[in-house]
């Protein structure tokens, strides 16, 4: 045990790490106890062990792991900190302990994860969880899963989001494990029982079994609804709540309600995946769907029925469907279709939900009107479609389409339309049914009930009694006063049968209202009683709240509502309950009224009424006024004691204290008693009458103000007004608007009907009396305090002088708050008022401004007009946006009805005009003030888009867009604003001038808010990346906002939103919300106390709306329908583009348009230097990611807004792909007209481009490399550089591209590399692409690779950055690479850099691990210094990439640059750079006499230039010298000026000047005769080749022909050129630099001069063409060969199908290629064969064998045959291999061809190719197990044993032996007799001597038995492998030949044995037939072959088999026949021999 001692001295902690598992255990019971003493939750010693409690977890001891997990669950229940470990843990549980085999520890693991939980780490533990069902293992899914569920029932789903765990489901009942697909049904029918049937839509799809059990299990799920058990921290009181109810013993309600907000908050819908629907319509579906014929609308409406099946679609832009849907509906004639077409309208509506909201308001009115229709299955569809559009708006956007329908004079549409208006009332609350929507909509339900027709009255009954059920008597009465006491039962009896859907309002979803203890609304009376119990419920505190229903269990249906919407809301107006009878006080007889008066007056009193004696009458009212005083208010006959004072003499009293008196009691009984309208209507006519009276006039007020508290305001000012004018006295009219004034005042606005007064308002101002006038302008003023700006309107038409008058009392108002209401309070009861009176506040608003006479310009916004405003001609979309001004401005105001104009007014939002923009968005402005609160229903698809204008990059359209924002705010208040997405999605785009306007506008807004939509909470996210956006302003702005948003959300709500940053963000926005914590304002007072109203004088009443309804619809309204209509970026513009709709209206139509105007890149000056400023200064994010995030792709968007035309930049950053396309076609086609713009923008374009790389889509991919390749082609045309901005950000992500997988898009990406260095240097590119090769990806590291050694070979080592040696170093490494490409392309481009450069790279390279040496070493002897495979490149590259820098290089430029592209294009796509030889020379040419014609236009303006840069040219050659010489053993620093000045000398070689070019010329020579400078000039080969030979041309063409020229001139140019040359190809390793293209046009343009008869006659023509002779042969010998054979080829080609050319050129071109097949024994190593062969079969191709024998001399055909002969003879069947980029062989006659000589010269050296293909055969061979050698061996052995194979065993032996030197029979022998031994040696040695012998005595039989066995398989391979059809794979035809021979050598038939050959050269050199006459087995077998193969050749038809057949028959059977046609096969025997010589 001392061991032990050791570790338990240590502390705890560290006892829990040690490494022996004792000690752990230990320390982990140690760690409990300590864990469970700690009280204090936050004592440091938590926090030691945070570490390591992940440890304690996943201990890899199972019995301190148990230990662990107590120590773990103690830790996470007790500390503070233990959330911080969440994540590691909750994993560490998953992974390693929900997979141990103990019961304990999987217990202890799911009681960790569910205390997790309780200490509100809910989301990350489910996080694990969920990532543990994606486990291998399934115990571990099994595990998660039951966690899952046991979370689940405890914690409830309101803790745990079921939304993720739903998704997962169907994947688990599809596991193969049955224990997974058990437990899942468990989670299954957890989840049933707290969502119910929202779970049936997202496992509709998993098995039918699996389905069926578990809606048997579903069905025994109790129907209670579930209840939380175990509550988190942050829930202790409702715990406590909870168990106490429990201990009392109730059905504990209080959790219950809690539970029941948490069931209905699941919608099925929230569980499903959304579906994108647009882009999968039929293409010609908008044609369909106009065709004339049914059937063919039928197709695609039935298309569109399938989509819109699925049940939750993506957003979008539907408006085009919709459209065409609609009129479907509304026009054709086929009822089918319009049954169908409103099925599709009901799926849209179904799948959008509230995103279809938009369009409801179009297709409303359409289906109302469609109800005409009587078929029953039309109208049933009908119905399905308009309920489904209800759902998706509001009850108020669409009334007015309803309303309007209502008046139809078919009773059909008014009996549906009441119905459906019945359907529409059930989905209502109190809230939402407001008495501004019921009193219209009872209007006129009140006629349909009145209808004639019967139906129509029913369903006006139904529709009437829906509303009384929703929105109670109280607020519908009212508008039923005059209804029949029968009627008003009917409806009353409709109303009991209704049953409400009452919304997502409160908890139990539809429960009937009948189950409440409180009688609701039965008869009249007992209706007070209800309504009185329900206001108190309502108005006591908090939890007392549910008192009232906790009896029965339900939860109070009507306290909630009536608590949210107030018994405002219900509609009293302020009223309290019994007065609601009286409303309805009949008029009482004069007789009743005197009895009840008689009963509480004295005598005497009744008596003296209507005494004569005014003394009397002064008497009775003092004590009609003493007995008023002392009546109890219960027992005052009001309406009698009014008409008592009314009776004669009345109101006509003439004694004035009489009357003072009289006036002062109906004050009295007004006050005191219930004082009703009826009792009102009686005094009021005399009261108007008394009040202009000097003495009496204060009386008259004061008793109008007492019936005003008794009767309410609004009525009582109606009837006071409505008296005053109806008579003619003026003082009364004045005196009754002041104390109309003064009453508002008191009483405050609500309620009063705006539009009565002004009519009378109107009248005063036009009275001749000034007393009236002047109290109408008083009353305006006060009415202008409540209602605001918008009350001018109604004057605008007065006089001039009036109107400023009226402007002066306004003025006057300006800034004064309207004082509170201290009347027509006194009986409301605190709560109810409240909400009362923010209801009522809100009539005000929209009263005022719906009283005003609105015009409906419907019929105004003509189809016409709309075009207009979308024309592409911006003058055009100006005139239309001027009608359109003027006729909101003739209309004043306007009906919610505006046509097509706000689609079209939205496509103008972002016009590229930004005139236009400011033009539209004052007319939006102007709308919002015309329709006033109506453009509610624009808000969001014409308010959102005017959000993102304020993302505009110029300040003044900014200013307009907030303006208007603010005017429309004015009139719609915030709710529309916040609801929904569309503010969330705009705060989401990461464009700085946006983020900080909508900031500043919504830290405005918000604190004026007294509720706001749950919506706002999905802006959080957003206002933090603000928070942390880079620039200042949004941050400031941000800042600012926060504690605005925290006074809606609150702190806790915005904390948690943190969860999803990253860390270090997540403390920084957790410290900003505490500091914003303690300036958060308090909420806005309630209205009582009238401030919040008051607030800025009129503006906020226009507020009021917005927070009243968004207070009563309550919050989970919004919760559970949120609104996500997605005004993504771009606007209508981009959104509607994808469906190309075919109406004149479709935004399509409207973006094409646009298209033409205007170029698409406009040129802003300093533009590209500022933004380059801005990103070195770091004002903007520099271009540099993996990915692209949003910011960069927003950040780019406002860079493009200013020099991008906004229609493309629309399509640029589209979401759908196609439109990407359309982007790039359009820049293509822009290109070269816009080279300017194209080359101001070239930054931002070439980003976008970048951003393009990171798209999946292949065709835009290759769309944009296509693009890329013009751009650049253009930039070097232009001479234009790319700036090291534009190279960093572009460079890099096109590298990317070079490792696609697709073969195209890689060639592509390499050409455009390529051309990259025409603008850009290739050293800086260097670097880039070295970078490249540091890729995960070995395709991109292999072609990086290749790049390099393609830039070295071009440039030389200059182009190696940072140095040659570190640059190689770093390739170097790539050898040791573990892809094999990879690995190739590194030692590929170290041998090209070898080639160029020699041993000095080993140097350079330094220390290579020996095996990567081994292999460098490998390679570069088998490349045998032989340059790289690519030297075509050369070609390309060089004479471009300097042209931008020489001087006058535009002459070359125009021709071969563009053409080198296009070839370099071609040669890319051939692959490994081969170049398509017969193709590009042709255009070539083509290009270059272009630019002949070309030179002589340039020729007149060239010499001056070029003298005045020439004295300057002779020092730069000469600079360098001495630096040269220093470093060339390293060229690390070889100067870039070098190779520039070269460029520009090789640029003068080409002058039209004489003299220029001799100058040039000479200075080129000096370089090359120098041999230290010569290595300047590589790199530019081609480059000076091709001004060689233009300017070779030039002579020939026009310097020859030019009379006045003196000759010697020419003679001397001539040699100056040749001289030149010839120096060059004397430097092999310059010359080797000469590309295939080049060397063509070379040789074309020398032997072109060598058969200039015009040289001949000059006196030194002889020389000179004896030089050319010279220098011919020097570049023949000199080139590298594959380039000069490859060029010769082409050349020969091209002059035979030149029909001009002459015979003696091909001639010449024919002897050049002579000399190179006697050149080629020497050279054919350095060859790449493989492009020489494909160069001859595309000769071939061109000339057919046919046709080369129609040439008129057999030269041709000759010497293509020599060449061929010459190539199999060095390199034997292995030629065959070589044809590897030829692309069908099978049909190629050069393999044909290759095949029928290979057989002649196998057969005539015999096995002339033994050595070389036994190598490869056997290479396979040697790799075969020992095993299978003794088995080989075994068999031979057994053969040589047997009697009748010994002779075979024999033969396989020596070949075996042969074949395996080193094989070791012994084993073998050891075991056999002495004899057998020796029989086996002598056997051997027999046939070594036989075959070394000179030829082997055949038997006279002919052919051996062997042979007819054997010899039949042998042909059929040649053959098959001729033809290459006989099975699918291709085998090198070598392997065959090999097999071939192997069956041979069996056969007896190879003589000639390797041993004592002569060598293979000389063999080959001396083809000889000695053994073929001396066997006739040999010539037998030979004949065969030659006659199958001839037939095979000249009948390919022939089916093989026959062939074979027929051949074979005839060797076999008939050697006499055969022997017929031996002079037949000697004399081709001859015709070959001579071939050969």
């Amino acid at each position: 045990m001392g061991d032990d001692s050791e570790w338990m001295k240590l502390p705890i902690d560290q006892k829990c790490e040690h490494k022996l598992w004792k000690a752990r255990l230990n320390g982990y019971e140690e760690a409990l106890k300590l864990f469970q003493k700690i009280d204090d939750e936050k004592s440091p010693e938590w926090s030691k062990y945070l570490g390591l409690i992940k440890k304690f977890v996943t201990d890899s001891n199972a019995v301190a792991q148990l230990k662990g997990l107590e120590a773990a669950l103690a830790y996470v229940e007790n500390a503070h900190v233990a959330g911080k470990t969440t994540g590691e843990v909750a994993s560490g549980v998953v992974n390693k302990v929900f997979n141990q085999p103990k019961a304990r520890a999987k217990e202890l693991g799911l009681d960790i994860c569910l205390m997790y939980i309780e200490i509100e780490k809910g989301e990350a533990v489910q996080e694990e969880l969920l990532k543990g069902l994606d486990n291998k293992n399934p115990k571990i899914i099994v595990a998660c899963i039951e966690t899952l569920r046991k979370a689940l029932s405890e914690f409830g789903s309101k803790i745990i989001s079921l939304k993720p765990i739903i998704k997962i489901l169907p994947k688990l009942f599809e596991s193969r494990e049955k224990a997974v697909r058990d437990e899942a049904k468990l989670l299954a029918v957890e989840i049933y029982r707290w969502i119910r049937d929202a779970l049936r839509p997202p496992l509709q799809n998993i098995n039918s079994v699996q389905l069926k059990e578990l809606e048997e299990e579903w069905v025994k799920v109790s129907s209670a609804a579930p209840k939380q058990s175990r509550f988190l921290r942050s829930q202790q009181e409702l715990k406590a709540k909870f168990e106490q109810q429990q201990a009392v013993g109730g059905d504990a309600d209080g959790g219950g309600d809690d539970e029941e907000e948490a069931v209905p908050q699941v919608d099925a819908y929230e569980l499903l995946e959304a579906v994108e629907i647009l882009s999968k319509l039929p293409k010609d579906f908008y044609e369909k769907i106009e065709a004339k014929k049914w059937q063919e609308r039928k197709e695609a409406l039935e298309a569109v029925e399938l989509l819109v099946k699925n049940p939750k679609l993506e957003s979008g832009d539907y408006a085009d469907l919709v459209k065409v849907l609609k009129k479907v509906v509304g026009k054709d004639t086929n009822v089918m279709l319009v049954a169908l077409a409103a099925k599709c309208l009901a799926g849209l509506a179904a799948g959008l939900r509230k995103k279809f909201g938009q369009y409801a308001g179009h297709v409303v009115p359409t289906i109302l009107e469609k109800f005409k229709e009587k078929k029953p299955q039309v109208v049933q569809a009908l119905q399905e479609a308009i309920d489904a559009i209800f759902l998706t708006t509001t009850l108020q956007n669409i009334s007015e389409d309803v309303l309007a329908v209502m008046d139809n004079k078919n009773p059909t549409i008014k009996q549906q339309t009441s119905l459906f208006i019945a359907r529409s009332f059930r989905h209502c609350t109190p809230s939402t049914l407001p008495k501004s929507l019921l009193k219209p909509f009872c209007a006129a339900l009140l006629k349909h009930i009145n209808d004639s027709a019967p139906e129509v009255r029913d369903a006006g009954f139904e529709a009437l009694g829906t509303a009384l059920k929703v929105a109670g008597e109280k607020a519908v009465n009212p508008f039923l006063a005059d209804v029949d006491k029968l009627k008003l039962d009917r409806i009353k009896e409709c109303a009991e049968k209704v049953e409400l859907v009452y919304g997502k309002k409160t908890g139990g979803a539809a429960e009937k209202k009948e189950g409440k203890p409180i009688t609701g609304k039965t008869p009249v009376l007992s209706g007070t009683g209800g309504d009185k119990e329900t206001k108190d419920a309502a108005t006591k505190p908090g939890p007392l709240k549910k008192a009232p229903a906790a009896k029965t269990g339900v939860p109070p249906k009507k306290g909630k509502p009536a608590a949210s919407a107030g018994t405002g809301g219900a509609g009293a107006k302020g009223k309290k309950g019994p007065e609601t009878k009286e409303i309805f006080e009949s008029e009482l007889s004069i007789e009743v009224c005197e009895e009840k008066a008689a009963a509480v007056l004295p005598a005497s009193c009744i008596q003296q009424l209507d005494s004569g004696n005014w003394k009397e009458r002064l008497a009775c009212m003092e004590e009609f006024q003493k007995a008023v005083e002392l009546m109890e208010r219960s027992e005052m006959p009001c309406q009698a004691l009014v008409r008592m004072l009314a009776k004669k003499p009345g109101w006509k009293e003439t004694n004035f204290q009489v009357m003072q008196m009289k006036l002062h009691i109906v004050a009295l009984i007004a006050q005191k008693g219930n004082f009703s309208k009826t009792s009102a209507q009686v005094v009021l006519d005399g009261l108007v009458d008394k009040v202009g009276d000097v003495k009496c006039g204060s009386n008259a007020k004061e008793a109008m103000t007492a019936i005003a508290e008794a009767c309410q305001l609004p009525w009582t000012a109606e009837q006071v007004v409505a008296m005053a004018f109806s008579q003619k006295n003026p003082k009364n009219q004045s005196e009754t608007l002041n104390w109309l004034s003064n009453a508002i005042k008191e009483f405050g606005f609500s309620g009063l009907n705006v539009k009565a007064f002004i009519s009378n308002v109107k009248t005063a101002l036009a009275a001749t009396n000034p007393a009236v006038r002047t109290s109408a302008i008083t009353l305006l003023g006060v009415m202008y305090l409540y209602v605001g700006p918008p009350l001018r309107m109604f004057f605008e038409d007065e006089k001039p002088a009036l109107l400023s008058q009226i402007d002066a009392e306004f003025e006057k108002m300006q800034g004064q708050t309207a004082p509170a209401p201290t009347r027509g309070i006194s009986r409301h009861s605190g709560a109810g008022e409240d909400d009362g009176e923010e209801e009522e506040q809100e009539d005000v608003g929209n009263d005022v401004v719906d009283l005003l006479p609105r015009t409906d310009i419907g019929d105004k916004i003509t189809a016409e007009l709309v075009s207009k405003i979308g024309d592409k001609n911006w003058k055009i979309r100006k005139e239309g946006l001027d009608e359109v001004t003027s006729i909101i401005n003739d209309a004043k105001f306007i009906q919610a009805n505006i046509g097509e104009l706000p689609a079209a007014l939205k496509s103008r939002l972002n016009d590229s005009n930004k005139i236009l923009v400011q033009q539209t968005l004052s007319i939006l402005q102007q709308l919002a003030t015309a329709m006033g609160p109506n453009i509610k229903q624009h808000v969001k698809n014409l308010g959102i888009p005017v959000i993102t204008v304020l993302g505009d990059s110029k300040n003044n359209v900014r200013a307009a867009a907030l303006a208007t924002v603010n005017a429309w705010a004015e009139q719609t208040g915030m709710k529309e604003w916040l609801e929904g997405e569309d503010l969330s999605e705009e705060l989401k785009k990461e464009n700085p001038f946006l983020r900080q306007e909508l900031l500043g506008w919504l830290a405005e807004k918000l604190p004026t808010l007294r509720s706001v939509p749950s919506d706002l909470l999905l802006c959080v996210p957003h206002l933090y990346s603000c928070l942390e956006d880079r620039n200042g302003d949004v941050r400031k702005k941000a800042q600012d906002a926060l504690p605005f948003f925290m006074m809606h959300l609150g702190f806790e709500k915005m904390a948690k939103a943190t969860g999803k940053l990253k860390p270090t963000s997540k403390d920084q926005v957790l410290a900003m919300l505490e500091k914003a914590k303690a300036n958060m304002p308090a909420k806005p007072a309630p209205p009582p106390k009238a401030s919040s109203r008051a607030v800025g004088g009129a503006a906020p009443a226009k507020f009021q709306p917005a927070s009243a309804l968004a207070e009563d619809s309550g919050s989970n309204t919004m919760e559970s329908k949120p609104d996500p209509k997605k005004a993504k970026a771009g606007g209508a513009s981009s959104k509607a583009k994808g469906i190309q709709g075919k109406k004149v209206l479709s935004k399509p139509n409207l973006k094409e348009d646009d298209d033409k105007s205007g170029p698409i890149f406009i040129i802003v000056p300093n533009g590209k230097e500022q933004r380059m400023k801005d990103e070195k200064g770091l004002k903007v994010l520099k271009w540099n990611f993996t990915t692209p995030r949003d910011e960069y792709i927003e950040q780019l968007k406002t860079q493009m807004s200013s020099c991008v035309a906004k229609w493309l930049q629309d399509e640029m950053f589209h979401a759908d792909f196609q439109h990407h396309n359309k982007a790039l076609a359009v820049m293509v086609e822009h290109l070269e007209s816009e080279k300017d713009g194209v080359i101001s923008c070239l930054d931002l374009i070439l980003k976008w481009l970048t951003l393009r790389f990171f798209d999946t889509n292949t065709s835009v991919l290759m769309k944009a490399l296509e693009y890329l390749k013009l751009l650049f082609s253009l930039l070097s045309q232009e001479e234009y550089h790319l700036t090291e901005n534009e190279a960093s950000s572009f460079i890099p992500y096109l590298i990317l591209k070079v490792g696609e997988p697709k073969d195209v898009i890689r060639k592509d990406v390499r050409a455009i590399l390529n051309r990259m260095c025409l603008i850009y240097p290739a050293s800086k590119m260097f670097t880039f692409i070295m970078e490249g090769t540091k890729s995960k990806n070995s395709k991109q590291r292999a072609e990086c690779l290749e790049e390099l050694g393609c830039l070295v070979e071009s440039y030389g080592m200059n182009v190696c950055q940072p140095t040659p040696g570190k640059a190689l170093k770093e390739m170097a490494t790539h050898i040791g690479d573990r892809d094999n490409t990879v690995r190739n392309a590194a030692l590929n481009t170290i041998v090209t850099v070898y080639n160029v450069h020699g041993d000095q790279v080993f140097k350079l390279i330094g220390n290579l691990s020996e095996k990567d040496m081994s292999m460098l070493e490998e390679r570069i002897k088998r490349s045998a210094k032989r340059p790289s495979v690519t030297p075509m490149r050369q070609a390309e590259e060089k004479p471009q990439r300097t042209q931008n820098i020489s001087a006058n290089a535009s002459m070359l430029r125009k021709g071969p640059a563009e053409d080198m592209s296009s070839k370099l294009n071609q040669n890319r796509n051939m692959g490994s750079h081969s170049e398509t030889a017969h193709t590009v020379p042709r255009e070539f040419q083509l290009d270059l006499d272009e630019i002949e014609n070309d030179n002589s236009t340039v020729r007149c303006e060239m010499p001056a230039l070029v003298q005045h840069k020439l004295d300057d040219i002779f020092e730069p050659v000469l600079i360098p010298e001495p630096k040269i010489r220093a470093v060339s053993p390293h060229f690390d620093d070889m100067h870039s000026n070098t190779a520039s000045t070269i460029n520009f000398v090789i640029s003068q070689v080409a002058s039209g000047d004489i003299n220029t070019s001799i100058q040039a010329l000479a200075q080129i020579d000096e370089v090359l005769r120098q041999e230290d400078k010569a290595e300047a000039m590589s790199g530019h080969i081609d480059q000076f080749l091709i001004a060689t030979f233009m300017q070779l041309r030039l002579i020939y063409n026009t310097h020859m022909a030019d009379e006045k020229l003196d000759k010697d001139e020419i003679v001397k140019l001539y040699s100056c050129i040749i001289g030149s040359m010839i120096s060059l190809f004397r430097i092999e390793s310059l010359a080797r630099e000469a590309s295939t293209g080049v060397l063509k046009d070379l040789m074309h343009g020398l032997i072109t001069l060598m058969l200039d008869s015009r040289v001949e006659d000059l006196e030194e023509g002889e020389q000179v063409i004896r030089s050319v002779n010279l220098l011919v042969v020097k570049v023949l010998e000199k080139s590298d060969q594959t380039n000069i054979l490859s060029a010769l080829l082409v050349l020969l080609q091209d002059s035979l199908l030149a029909t001009a050319s002459s015979p003696k050129f091909s001639e010449l071109v024919m002897k050049c290629l002579w000399r190179m097949v006697r050149l080629l024994p020497e050279t054919i190593n350095s060859i790449n064969l493989d492009r020489i062969l494909l160069d001859i079969h595309i000769f071939m191709k061109v000339f057919p064998k046919e046709k080369l024998k129609q040439c008129k001399s057999e030269f041709p055909i000759r010497t293509l045959k020599t060449l061929l002969h010459t190539l199999c003879k060095l390199k034997g069947p292995k030629i065959l291999d070589h044809l590897t980029m030829i692309d069908n062989k099978n049909e190629s006659e050069l393999e044909a061809h290759l095949c029928r000589v290979m057989k002649h010269s196998m057969d005539q050296t015999g096995s002339k190719a033994d050595k070389d293909t036994e190598k490869g055969a056997s290479r396979t061979e040697e790799k075969a197990s020992k095993a299978k050698v003794n088995d080989i061996l075994a068999e031979i052995f057994k053969k040589i044993g047997s009697k009748e194979n010994t002779k075979e065993g024999l033969a396989e032996l020596y070949e075996y032996k042969k074949k395996y030197s080193d094989a070791d029979i012994e084993p073998f022998l050891k075991n056999s007799s002495q004899f057998f031994q020796s029989y086996v040696e002598r056997g051997l040695r027999l046939i070594e001597t036989e075959r070394e012998g000179k030829g082997r005595i055949a038997a006279s039989t002919g052919i051996s038995s062997q042979m007819e066995g054997t010899c039949v398989p042998a042909s059929t391979h040649t053959v098959s492998s001729s033809i290459g059809n006989t099975n699918g794979e291709e085998v090198g035809p070598s392997v065959y030949l090999e097999r071939l021979k192997i069956l041979r050598q069996r056969c007896g038939l190879d003589n000639a044995k390797q041993e004592d050959r002569p060598p293979l050269t000389s063999l080959l050199s001396k083809p000889a037939l000695p053994t073929v006459a001396s066997s006739t087995d040999m010539l037998h077998s030979k004949l065969s072959q030659l006659r199958e193969s001839r037939e095979q050749y000249q009948h390919l038809d022939l089916d093989s088999n026959q062939t074979h057949s027929s051949g074979i028959g005839t060797t076999l059977a008939s050697p006499s026949s055969a022997a017929a046609n031996i002079d037949d096969l000697k004399k081709r025997l001859e015709r070959i021999k001579s071939s050969r010589k």
